[in-house]
């Protein structure tokens, strides 16, 4: 038998989350700007970027392309096996931290994050605070990255020496005096920085560690494959040298700063400059094509927009 309130059938009364609904119109004009602001720079990057040249330099290897799409994915899939631990997203959920990498990359830091954030809280049942959640995660991200630079640090300076790294004394140890501090001080501070809990904040960390290592081998054996007459472990070698490289913060030109490294432990430098080119623009052509893809589904599609 029915419940009844003074005469009111309660199973006849549609109940709506009052967190979802009063938010759908600034959610949909929110991702609105965010698909025109998607569109003006891809239109803004494609005149910077020699697409013309990209034909004659790409491989035709089958494998390539597969171990590229793995490379280019790494990130927003293991951000799904995270969300997926925590919160059990569906697998839709790959395609909207898609969105979140190219809305970063192409649009602004962090911006992608924020888009993420609207998205769980429409589509997601959550049982913690969704916006806690998404900030443990991009903290532990940045902690994991310091470090494993610092780990790299300890590895690659008594092997090549400050010399072959082109990297002042002084700039490298301000850096790693800056690693120090943020990792130092996230870990003293973790009770009030974190929201999780220490198991969740372990296992986010193990699966960043573990897409740091795989993105790393699936970076040298692209090299491998464009250029196979050096030996795979010197690319390896390399792969965990830009890591190093991209993470110190003070050290300016890191693209340049990593192309003479290569140079100086290769010696050559006419190949290396155009395998840096190739995939350079290969993860610049992506960002593009992927971030048209989405924008314009999402122009045309409103109805499926958070």
């Amino acid at each position: 038998m029915a419940a009844t309130v003074d005469g009111v059938d309660l199973a006849a009364i549609a109940l709506t989350p009052q967190d979802r609904t009063a938010k759908r119109g600034r959610n949909a004009v929110f991702s609105i700007l965010l698909s025109l602001a998607v569109i003006a720079a891809v239109l803004h990057e494609t005149n910077s970027v020699e697409l013309r040249r990209l034909p004659q330099m790409i491989p035709t290897s089958p494998g390539f392309w597969l171990i590229f799409a793995g490379y280019y994915l790494i990130t927003p899939a293991s951000e799904w096996v995270i969300y997926w631990k925590l919160w059990r997203i569906p697998g839709s959920g790959v395609l909207a931290l898609l969105r979140k990498k190219i809305y970063n990359e192409l649009l602004l830091g962090y911006l992608g994050e924020a888009y993420f954030y609207t998205w769980a809280r429409s589509r997601v049942t959550l049982t913690a605070a969704p916006f806690g959640t998404v900030k443990d995660v991009s903290i532990l991200s940045a902690v994991t990255g310091n470090v494993v630079t610092m780990a790299l640090l300890v590895f690659a300076v008594p092997s090549l020496g400050f010399d072959k790294l082109g990297i002042d004394g002084r700039l490298l140890t301000g850096s790693l005096g800056v690693i120090l501090a943020i990792s130092l001080g996230a870990m003293a501070f973790r009770r009030k920085v974190f929201s999780l809990s220490r198991d969740d904040l372990w296992m986010i960390t193990r699966v960043h560690f573990a897409r740091i290592v795989v993105s790393t081998v699936f970076l040298a054996l692209l090299w491998h494959i464009v250029l196979p007459d050096v030996a795979l472990s010197w690319w390896l070698y390399l792969s965990t040298l830009r890591l190093l490289v991209s993470r110190l913060p003070l050290v300016p030109n890191k693209d340049l700063l990593f192309a003479g490294i290569t140079v100086v432990v290769l010696g050559e430098e006419r190949d290396i400059g155009t395998l840096m080119a190739l995939m350079a623009g290969l993860i610049t052509a992506a960002h593009l094509v992927l971030g048209a893809l989405i924008a314009f589904n999402d122009l045309a599609n409103p109805e499926k927009r958070p």
